[in-house]
């Protein structure tokens, strides 16, 4: 049983930190594909990568309902550090959450368990953030859309292997839609609601 003493650290200068990772977030955002670093957190629970930590330590808060995987819940250590560090509550219910965090990727839940939003409110939506294998090596994914000049490729080991095609639901239930980060330790990669992804050559 962790206690608060044992409590893996949070940012080293949590200001500064929160604001360079914030901007790594909205640069990420407006620029899908493109591979960003952000601010590492001084100590993370063990199923908890540093660009996840870093996202939940600055962008999460008690009005930011967070739903876990098996894999993040495996233990109670990334529950008891997300409501020491940042308050947000951790819920049963997927179909509500403001973030999903995503330790096994495989094992992905499907995207309908989530909140796509409404019409009139399409901020109430759930980001999921996937923690992958890689960012820099892996198959080639072409997007387009938004923030994109064109196309933009993206080399990277992601699971689910079939993300793409769930992706794809996005594009029928806009201004609805999931929005997506990618994270490898201290990297990150955005895709929004309204990028189009496909293996390159399709």
């Amino acid at each position: 049983m962790t206690t608060v003493a044992e409590m893996p650290a949070g940012f080293a200068d949590k200001v500064l930190s929160a604001q360079s990772t914030f901007r790594s977030v909205m640069d990420a955002m407006a620029r899908p594909g493109s591979v960003q670093r952000v601010a590492a957190a001084a100590g993370t629970p063990g199923a908890m990568m540093r660009g996840t930590a870093a996202i939940a330590l600055t962008l999460f808060d008690h009005d930011t309902p967070v739903w876990l995987d098996a894999r993040m819940s495996d233990t109670s250590d990334v529950a008891k550090w997300l409501k020491f560090h940042t308050g947000a509550p951790v819920i049963a219910d997927s179909r509500v959450c403001h973030f999903a965090l995503i330790g096994d990727p495989r094992s992905l839940p499907a995207l309908d368990r989530f909140a796509f939003g409404s019409n009139e409110y399409p901020d109430r939506s759930t980001t999921l953030i996937l923690q992958v294998e890689s960012l820099t090596q892996g198959p080639a994914l072409e997007l387009r859309g938004p923030g994109i000049d064109g196309t933009a490729v993206l080399r990277a080991s992601i699971q689910p292997a079939d993300l793409v095609e769930r992706l794809a639901v996005n594009a029928a239930l806009f201004p609805r839609g999931i929005d997506v980060v990618l994270a490898d330790d201290d990297l990150i990669v955005a895709i929004p609601r309204t990028t189009r992804l496909a293996a390159k050559g399709d």
